[in-house]
């Protein structure tokens, strides 16, 4: 590509640039931070970086590619800095996160089991069969001896009227 097409101290400049190298930035702060939020920062941050130094870029010594690599280098090694000099906090609200999440996966599986309850036997056979246990509409028929149809219209009835019972408790999905 034409060098002067990139001319990152005018605005068109850097989106040209940022269409032409953006994805394979991002590709590879995400590679080297592990984490596709700060990846996206990095690409941002090594754009900016890319704008502010403009005057110092020369096309002949290096091209824009690899001046943006470099860019996005130093960019990468700040935040993996930034992000060690953290760990305690980070941990924490990690073990926080989880905390919260097994205490959400219990109460939604109380609410689902109540609601099952409150299903007559045939629909919460076919869902606990076919949703729980993963079982095939096939296998499952053949052993409630009924045909296949019959599940996959009881399983749909099923769910409509757990959802149903479900709202009745007051969830909200």
């Amino acid at each position: 590509m034409d060098q002067k097409a990139f001319s990152l101290e005018e605005e068109e400049g850097v989106r040209a640039a940022y269409r032409a190298y953006g994805a394979e930035l991002f590709g590879f702060a995400a590679r080297s931070l592990g984490d596709h939020g700060l990846a996206e920062e990095a690409v941002q941050e090594t754009f900016l970086r890319g704008w502010r130094a403009a005057d110092r870029f020369d096309p002949s010594i290096a091209p824009l590619r690899t001046w943006l690599y470099s860019i996005m280098r130093n960019v990468c090694i700040d935040m993996s800095r930034a992000r060690a000099a953290r760990p305690i906090v980070a941990e924490a609200t990690e073990v926080a996160r989880q905390d919260d999440d097994e205490f959400d996966r219990a109460l939604v599986s109380w609410q689902v089991e109540e609601g099952l309850r409150r299903l007559g036997e045939d629909h919460r056979r076919v869902l606990v069969e076919a949703y729980y246990r993963a079982r095939p509409y096939a296998e499952v028929a053949a052993e409630l001896g009924i045909p296949e149809g019959t599940v996959k219209s009881r399983v749909y009835y099923a769910l409509r009227a757990l959802r149903l019972a479900l709202e009745e408790m007051g969830w909200e999905a």
